[in-house]
């Protein structure tokens, strides 16, 4: 069994599942059975697993596989806060959707096993039926606890675990009503019944905000200390580069280079060389060489693996590898040599790479500059940035021209550049908000976001042609369904797309975008675009990705913070140093599927978890501004009511029945809440006035009212200061 191939292993399998006369067995039998030897039973494990998940074998009640049932499949449980859910199916184009009914005590995030009752048929999904719960995914639960004489209940914080938990009195360790708490689930339910627990920590009152945060992170079960085998094992990191680590590596200290980040950002994994010689670029992309102290399979990776990525929060990083390595040897700090695995490219003048060369090496940065520097060089032409960094000044303006000449190139093939203002949210020191603007782009940001693209691209396409088992990135062409909505409402506003076949070009998103530029309604379609996509992932299939408009993508030059970077660096060292034989490639084959959709399910949770934080404190951000009146954009329609959104960037919900002197209500077909009496029309894009009357923490919502200009003149100090008291006595 250990000298066969991958392939070969797995058609054995295929084969003896199939067989009449095979009996199903759990894991331990068939692996005494297949004389699979010890060190080999994760990756048989591995694969067995990826057997089931597409549905070639199946598992019994009592863990044993047997032989494929039809239309059974493995994939994660979305819950929803209305009770129904979606299964999804790595490999599937679309979840599957499942009733209340058919949920059968499942709880979001929970591995299960579906079977497919009817399948999609047009605009319909396939729906189906929880089987069984593989695994699950909740032990504890985090939320606010509810107080009743003999009981209570734990609302979750995580609105798509739907279920309220209930907590028996001598269980509740005296929490008492709005205490932000940890409850142990003792017992999931049967049917649709309820979950009971015990709770085991109480973390403080919902409305402290130095609780918060902390309550999204256990809620989404991001781990936040490091074991204690991963600690110990950092005694045996370094602190410096030695002579002995630069063995087979390229030096490359000689080269004038600068590392290019926020002003907060300690985790530096990318650096840039850069010079001209004959028209043609050189461009040095140079990454962390991460992998060099994390050894695959140690507890450090096992620990990277269980993490996935590093979480971006508003007022901390949950990083993937301890701050020794992430703010320490393993970032690219100015003045200290430093390993990388770098990419060193030759660009012509139209953006085409005409030569590469990914090597092993040592650097050592000259400076540690921020976005706000270099574009105050490259754009404001600052005199005292220009001053203060003169020698390096001629190699800033050149990435300004090499990063021209890309992203040029990326705007030909049709590449979508998506510009949304992120929100820049200010913290007191006791964790409250006392600002949120909008956080633009600049110059330097894209600078060095076209030259991470293009290594990406270089990188995905040269392990491509080898043929060597490899993660890539990838984004899928959006459902037709999805793009005949978009073109149905944009077409309200003037707007087409070409759609072809069933099918769109990216380019006719990019022209979308290049129409609605500096429109009222710029931000709202671009919202409205992105959602008709699909989410990008990590598979080893190369499908390219759509949103860049490329044929090959991957994720390389960010391994201090994205698992699947560190993942394809070690298979380009070894790849590099001649080892990666059959015997290398049958296990990275075996491992990977594995590691990608585990990645991309905890890519998917951090991305959630950062979102909650920000709406949180969005949340507690505008409870301070209760009564006061802004001018906001209509950003969303439904059939509660509109949204709105204001310059600062956050968002809040004019419900339908606090809009005054008329019945109105969504009309769907032109995507605007109309007064039924008196026809007056709200659409998609308008501006309008609001007034704040209320900010909920635990719904992550802000409620606004209609204002009007009378109203504004009258709403005084003193006025604003009674309405806020009334609606925190509310």
């Amino acid at each position: 069994m250990d000298e066969m191939s991958y392939d070969l292993r797995w058609n054995m399998l295929l084969e003896l599942f199939s067989d009449e006369a095979y009996r199903p067995m759990k894991f331990k039998e068939l692996c005494v059975f297949l004389h699979v030897p010890r060190e080999e039973r994760d990756a048989f494990k591995s694969m067995l697993d990826q057997m089931f998940s597409k549905g070639l074998i199946a598992m019994t009640s009592d863990k044993r596989y047997s032989k494929p049932l039809p239309d059974l499949y493995q994939g994660i449980f979305m819950g929803s806060a209305k009770g129904f859910g979606f299964v999804r199916v790595e490999g599937m184009d679309e979840d599957i959707f499942i009733s209340r009914e058919d949920i059968n005590g499942a709880l979001h995030g929970d591995t299960v096993s579906v079977r497919v009752l009817r399948k999609s048929s047009g605009p319909r999904r396939s729906e189906g039926q929880v089987v069984s719960i593989i695994q699950r995914a909740n032990e504890n639960v985090v939320g606010t606890y509810d107080k009743s004489k003999k009981f209570g209940f734990v609302v979750p914080d995580n609105s798509k675990i739907s279920k309220d938990i209930f907590v028996r009195a001598e269980n509740s360790m005296g929490a008492v009503t709005g205490h932000k708490v940890v409850v142990k689930i003792t017992d999931f339910g049967a049917g649709n019944k309820n979950p009971e627990g015990e709770i085991i920590q109480i973390l403080g009152h919902a409305d402290d905000p130095q609780t918060d945060v902390i309550s999204v992170l256990m809620a989404y079960n991001i781990p936040v200390d490091f074991p204690d085998d991963v600690i110990k094992s950092l005694e045996k990191i370094p602190d410096t580069v030695s002579d002995g680590d630069l063995t087979g590596r390229r030096d490359l200290r000689s080269l004038p280079t600068v590392t290019i980040d926020g002003e907060d950002a300690k985790d530096l994994d990318d650096a840039i060389t850069l010079s001209k010689e004959g028209g043609i670029y050189h461009l040095g992309v140079h990454i962390a060489d991460v992998s060099h102290y994390v050894a695959e399979n140690s507890p450090l990776d096992r620990e990277a693996l269980r993490r996935g990525t590093s979480v971006y929060l508003v007022d901390r990083v949950v990083p993937m590898l301890p701050h020794q390595l992430s703010n320490g040897i393993c970032s690219l700090n100015e003045g200290c040599d430093r390993l990388t695995l770098s990419i060193l490219l030759d660009i012509d003048s139209k953006g085409q790479v005409i030569g590469h060369e990914i090597t092993p090496a040592v650097i050592c940065v000259d400076r540690r500059m921020t976005y706000t520097a270099v574009n105050g060089i490259v754009t404001d032409r600052d005199p005292e940035l220009m001053e203060e960094y003169r020698p390096l000044v001629p190699m800033f303006e050149l990435m300004k021209e090499t990063a021209d000449v890309l992203r040029e190139k990326r705007r030909q093939r049709g590449g979508i550049d998506f510009d949304f203002p992120e929100s820049k949210i200010l913290l007191n020191e006791k964790g409250f908000p006392v600002d949120i603007h909008p956080y633009e782009r600049n110059a330097a940001t894209k600078i060095i976001e076209d030259f991470m693209l293009i290594a990406n691209e270089t990188v995905a396409e040269d392990f491509f042609w080898q043929e060597l088992p490899f993660l890539y990135r990838t984004h899928e062409t959006p459902d037709t369904e999805r793009i005949r909505k978009l073109v149905a409402m944009i077409s309200g506003f003037g707007y087409s797309m070409k759609v072809g076949r069933g099918e769109v070009h990216p380019k006719e998103f990019q022209k979308l975008l290049g129409k609605i530029e500096g429109t009222p309604e710029e931000a709202m379609i671009s919202r409205l675009a992105l959602r008709s996509m699909k989410q990008a992932r990590y598979t080893t299939v190369n499908s390219g990705h759509f949103g860049l408009a490329v044929k090959y993508y991957c994720h390389f030059t960010s391994p201090i913070r994205r698992y699947p970077d560190l993942q394809i660096h070690r298979i380009i060292k070894e790849n590099l140093a001649g080892k990666l034989d059959e015997r290398r490639q049958d296990h990275y084959r075996a491992i990977l599927n594995e590691v990608a959709n585990s990645t991309s399910m905890n890519e998917r949770r951090a991305d959630e978890a950062e979102r909650d934080v920000e709406k949180l404190k969005k949340v507690e951000y505008m409870s301070a501004h209760l009564g006061e009146i802004y001018t906001g954009v209509i950003s969303g329609m439904t059939n509660w009511g509109m949204y709105v959104e204001l310059p600062n960037t956050c968002e809040g919900l004019v419900r339908l029945q606090d809009m005054d002197d008329d019945y109105y209500y969504y009309d769907e077909k032109n995507y605007t809440i109309t007064g039924e009496t008196l026809g007056t029309a709200y659409s998609l894009g308008q501006k309008v006035k609001v007034r704040v009357v209320s900010a909920d923490k635990a719904e992550r919502t802000i409620y606004f009212i209609l204002s009007d200009e009378e109203e504004e003149g009258e709403m005084k100090d003193h006025g604003k200061k009674q309405f806020r008291d009334k609606a925190h006595r509310q």
